[in-house]
């Protein structure tokens, strides 16, 4: 077997990471990223939020007209601002807003929109344009320019499905969660010189390095939180990021995600309940930081692979395009960014996207990286207003 037929077979992760062999090292001149004051954290809604019933435009009468079987009551929605509210199942965000802690992003998306879950997702994770296709993520791409040869836990992939948005040339991030953590101990391979098994044992390795780190924080770390964590697997996955952060692992990228938002119908009910589940993990999230003296330190940022239709089905909602994003910590200015929707000039029944949401991406390494964006090839200029 050829080198390069045995890559493609040994589709070989360490937790999400493709694992290159030394030979193909290319950024061994870089510095080594260090522990620093800045980290990212990434909550992924899978399925396809609706965001104009997360973020609602309740004095616009059109949104009345076009949901008669899902609007959200005038009366329902909470942390009015400008002409939009919260849903009520997301008292916590309200909370953050009027603490000025949260900005939105209005109207987020991209040119030529896919409404395949798939795809959509795809081009997110790796910041292409909707006709490119790309191997590896935006965040791998930039923890290779950020790592010299590899750091197992650049990236930190809290959840039970590898991220493409972490995968790089280098294995500079790990898949793992508290529940199902094991410490890898020192247990270290020796190299063969046959190509084809040290990769794989250059693998191994990594992912027993990143183990052992882990293991070491965690245990000079207390289990117990400064706030009340609720008992959603996201809040699980969260309290231990926090741990980790407290901790001082020097992990710049973390990322975690939330599965159900793909309300086609019984879409009141069940939107609520992932929206209180989401809502209320994040505060605890954001109030476990402050109370730490780490909110400053720390960027959280939520999406989802696009919106929703603007029209209800009846019960639900089907795939649509623009959607908010949420940003909270990090120093972020607290703005309502970009114009509310738009539900007079639709593109097919569709919102249109108003700001790409790889300009949010630029203005994350930009400001706080100070990271070239176009490096990695996003061209699009940084986001404004968003940082302080």
């Amino acid at each position: 077997m050829n080198r390069r037929n045995f890559f493609k077979l040994t589709g070989t992760y360490t937790g999400g990471m493709l694992l290159l062999p030394d030979f193909l090292h290319a950024f061994a001149h870089q510095e080594q990223l260090k522990p620093g004051d800045n980290s990212l954290v990434f909550i992924q809604l899978f399925g396809g939020n609706d965001g104009l019933n997360t973020y609602i435009p309740y004095t616009d009468e059109l949104y009345y007209k076009y949901r008669p079987n899902i609007a959200i009551a005038k009366d329902k929605v909470i942390g009015a601002y400008k002409d939009m509210a919260f849903h009520p199942a997301l008292k916590g965000l309200a909370n953050i807003q009027q603490e000025g802690n949260l900005s939105v992003i209005q109207n987020v998306g991209y040119p030529e929109p896919d409404r395949s879950h798939f795809r959509s997702r795809e081009i997110w994770e790796t910041a292409s344009d909707s006709d490119k296709y790309l191997t590896n993520g935006w965040l791998g791409r930039f923890l290779d320019l950020n790592c010299n040869g590899h750091q197992p836990l650049a990236g930190l992939n809290v959840d039970d499905i590898d991220s493409l948005s972490l995968k790089g040339l280098e294995p500079n991030s790990i898949t793992t969660r508290e529940s199902n953590y094991k410490s890898g101990g020192n247990k270290t391979y020796s190299l063969s010189g046959n190509p084809e098994l040290d990769f794989v044992r250059r693998i191994a390795n990594s992912a027993s390095e990143g183990a052992s780190t882990l293991s070491s924080i965690l245990n000079k770390t207390p289990e117990t939180a400064a706030v009340d964590y609720p008992k959603s697997e996201l809040a699980k996955n969260l309290k231990w990021m926090a741990r980790l952060i407290k901790g001082g692992l020097n992990s710049k990228v973390y990322y975690t995600s939330l599965n159900g938002f793909d309300t086609h119908e019984h879409q009141l009910g069940v939107h609520n309940s992932k929206l209180a589940i989401m809502g209320d993990a994040v505060y605890a999230f954001y109030s476990d930081l402050k109370k730490s003296g780490l909110l400053n330190q720390v960027t959280i940022v939520i999406f989802s692979e696009f919106g929703r239709r603007v029209q209800d089905n009846g019960g639900g909602t089907d795939h649509g395009t623009a959607a908010p994003m949420f940003v909270i910590g990090g120093n972020n200015k607290g703005n309502l960014i970009g114009k509310n929707p738009d539900l007079v000039n639709l593109d097919k029944g569709d919102l249109i996207y108003d700001i790409d949401f790889r300009s949010v991406y630029a203005s994350l390494l930009k400001d706080k990286f100070a990271f070239d964006p176009k490096k990695i090839g996003i061209a699009n200029n940084p986001l404004r207003g968003l940082f302080s």
